[in-house]
């Protein structure tokens, strides 16, 4: 079977596509690619149809060996490449002989590069889609070492450039925020946009924890039955800390909605790092 066979990774490494919307009444989010255009443009470049699944790779460390010929191409956080031993720039698209390697190291900036393959890899799809879940627990387990992941057909297009430019990322991030349904549910809800924050270490595909002076719960407000939940969605728990939803973030939510995320910057949240800073301006 033609393939890419894993010889080493570092960081997580999860198949990840356009996502399987449609299912939250039966608790199932949306899922999908976390940088959802860095993955998009990967795709793009090796010609493949849109929607075909890729690998989303968080620092790097990922190795692997072509059992066939084939293209590939990395976006997202510029990640250092060698590909059959050469030094090859993130945004390009090369060709892998059978027994030749791709070497991803530790990007410069950013979180996430993504490692797409002409023809999109194979897996089994769950529920219309080969994305990683990790809240849900559904979708191809996470890559390791010695996987052999099959190629498919989606790779019908033409491959009409060579490179784009690298990603590069604003330090601290400045993303925008549409004021929420329950902003009126904190005291001091304008030190959202008003103090710094950083990304805590707990932070993963479900939400990005913010470290900063914590948020004050307005006085005499009873407790908020549970309400829908979207990507982006930055909700304060009892404890003060805000939290922005994820593309696995749970289908419903019980804590106060102080801002949305204007959903353009929900691919930099992807990029962002523990110890990241970010701030926040109205929309």
């Amino acid at each position: 079977m033609s393939g890419l066979l894993v010889r080493a990774v570092g960081g997580p490494c999860l198949v990840q596509d356009a996502g399987r919307p449609g299912h939250a009444a039966i608790g199932v989010g949306a899922s999908g690619a976390a940088d959802r255009a860095s993955y998009a443009l990967a795709n793009r470049l090796v010609g493949n149809e849109p929607g075909a699944a890729a690998l989303e790779v968080v620092l790097g460390g990922l190795e692997v060996e072509a059992t066939a010929t084939v293209w590939v191409c990395v976006t997202g956080a510029p990640a250092p490449l060698t590909v059959a031993g050469r030094a090859e720039p993130t945004g390009a698209v090369r060709v892998l002989r059978p027994g030749e390697r791709l070497r991803m190291g530790v990007p410069a900036s950013g979180l996430r590069s993504y490692l797409a393959v002409r023809g999109g890899i194979a897996v089994r799809p769950v529920l219309g889609s080969r994305s990683r879940d990790t809240l849900a627990g559904i979708g191809p387990a996470p890559v390791a070492a010695g996987d052999l992941l099959p190629l498919g057909t989606a790779g019908t297009g033409a491959m009409l450039v060579d490179a784009v430019p690298p990603a590069s990322y604003d330090d601290p991030a400045l993303l925008r925020v549409v004021r929420g349904p329950r902003a009126d549910w904190i005291a001091d809800v304008e030190r959202l946009v008003a103090a710094p924050w950083r990304v805590g270490a707990a932070s993963d595909r479900v939400g990005l924890r913010l470290e900063g002076v914590a948020l004050t719960p307005a006085v005499s407000r009873g407790e908020l039955p549970s309400e829908g939940a979207l990507r982006g969605a930055i909700q304060v728990p009892p404890g003060g800390g805000p939290v922005v939803f994820g593309p696995d973030h749970p289908v419903t939510g019980g804590y106060p909605v102080v801002g949305v995320v204007v959903d353009a910057d929900t691919d930099r949240l992807a990029q962002l790092r523990p110890g990241d800073a970010v701030r926040w301006r109205w929309v």
